[in-house]
Order: C-alpha cells, then structure tokens, then sequence
C-alpha cells in the first residue's frame, strides 16, 4: 500500500472494504464485546442481566408507581406502557452508544494509526457492531417479554432487521465523521453527550407522537430515530406491517450520509498521524 496514495472515498471501496475486512470486524467486535464484561464474575450475562432489570424498573416505575398509560384505553395492562418505553430506549441507545464513543475512536486506538496496512475506516464499524449486540440482545428480552404478556410475538416482528439497517447505515456515517473531527477538535467528545440527551426527549421514547399538537408533529417527524422508533413499535408490539416506502426513502438518505462521512474520513485520515 502506497502510503502517500490519496484514500479511496467512492461507495465501491467502502463496500469493499466492508466486504475484504469482515473476518477482522468480527473479530475485533467479539473482542470488543467480550471485553467490556472482562473482570467480572457474571461476565457476558450482564449483557442479558442489563436489559432484563431495566425493563423491570421500568414496569415498576412507570406502570406501577405513576401508572403511566400509553392510550386513553383503560384496559391497557401494566406492562404495555414499559415495553413501549423499553423499546424506544433500545432504538436510542443502538444510536446513542456508537456516537458518544465516535469521538474518541481514533485517539484510543493510536497505535493503529502508525500501521500502514490497518484499515482505520473498519474502528466506527466495529463499535456499531458492539452497539448492535447489545441491542439484539436487549430485543430478545423484549419479544420474551411480550410472548409472556400476551402470549405470543407478532409475525412482523420478521421485519425487524430490514427497520433497524437504515439506522445502523445512518449511524455509521455520522460515527466516521465523528471519529475524524475527534482527532483534530478534541472538544467534539463533549457535547455528543448532551446531544444524545436531548435527542432522546425530543424523540417518541416516553410519550406517543399523537400526544403532541399538530403543529409539532412535522418538527418531531425531523427527529432520525422517531420513525424507527414507530416502526419498530408496530413490527414488534402493534403486529402491522411497516411503512416499506418510508423505510425506503429512509435507507437512500441514509447511503448518502454513510458516503460522505465515509469520505470525509477518508479524506482527513492521512493527517491522524501529524496531529496525534
């Protein structure tokens, strides 16, 4: 590899590079995993333990101690307003955790900066693919959860897959040119945070959509997780099938994004090196 070559920044080479170093993402994304839990006595199974408290301490929380209500429906069981609230966090998170970590890709993986021959542009995919772990794991604990309430998972929760990739593609391209600007503006780490914060009471997560007026509705609709999260909702919980075109439209905005940032890390990368 000609060091002094400008980096390939077309769709082609990020699938390529996708494709040509999948047995080394899957790797490092195990090791990520793996290493997050490394110390601990229940090891991996907090991964399952996680999710499985917080959809408890949401039930008791909220449908117990509140007794929040999702609809006006008085019949609602108790644990309808927790799943719903539960599967919004999931979406969040899924985004949330990647971004806020962006920032600090590079910068905690210097070594790898020096070795001309690793593929830096692969870090941003293996921390999507720790984020997506987690959130798989946390919508088993969902659909277990809702095979016990109501006795059975709708068959649209199939869709699931074809809801979540248009975010993860999004995801990941916001997360290249987060991982680029947090090498050269280190202050780019702290406001991600509150960002995420905020993303997550600006988006459907505690309340339903048609809780707010009108006229706030098409600035809510603005929001990249509010239709995820509506759709993942009715996959998952409703049992209807999701808005195909939407998702569509969704998936062609979200290549478009995942290209730029891609080659904006692309672009920048050859100056890692001077700056770190």
């Amino acid at each position: 590899m000609n060091p002094h070559a400008p980096a390939p920044t077309s769709l082609a080479s990020l699938l390529l590079s996708l494709w040509n170093h999948r047995e080394l993402i899957v790797q490092m994304t195990k090791r990520e995993v793996i290493g997050r839990y490394k110390g601990s006595v229940m090891g991996l199974m907090w991964s399952f333990a996680n999710p499985i408290l917080l959809l408890a301490m949401y039930t008791l929380v909220f449908s117990v101690v509140f007794k929040a209500r999702w609809g006006a429906d008085p019949t609602e069981s108790k644990m309808h307003f927790a799943v719903l609230l539960f599967a919004g966090m999931i979406v969040h998170s899924l985004f949330s955790e990647t971004l806020i970590r962006a920032p600090g890709l590079i910068l905690a993986n210097v070594s790898y900066v020096k070795k001309i021959v690793f593929p830096l542009e692969i870090l941003p995919v293996i921390a999507m693919g720790a984020s997506v772990f987690h959130a798989a794991v946390s919508l088993l604990v969902l659909g277990i959860s809702l095979i016990i309430v109501n006795g059975f998972l709708p068959w649209t929760a199939l869709f699931l897959p074809f809801v979540l990739l248009p975010l993860i593609v999004f995801s990941l391209g916001i997360a290249w040119a987060l991982a680029s600007l947090g090498v050269f503006l280190r202050d780019v780490a702290h406001p991600i945070s509150l960002t995420m914060t905020i993303l997550l009471f600006a988006s459907p997560v505690f309340y339903p959509v048609s809780s707010l007026p009108e006229y706030l509705r098409p600035w809510l609709m603005l929001n990249p997780l509010t239709f995820i999260i509506e759709q993942v909702r009715a996959v998952m919980i409703v049992g209807v099938l999701p808005h195909f075109y939407g998702l569509l439209l969704y998936a062609f905005l979200s290549m478009i994004i995942a290209w730029f940032g891609y080659a904006w890390f692309q672009k920048t990368r050859k100056g890692f090196a001077n700056v770190l």
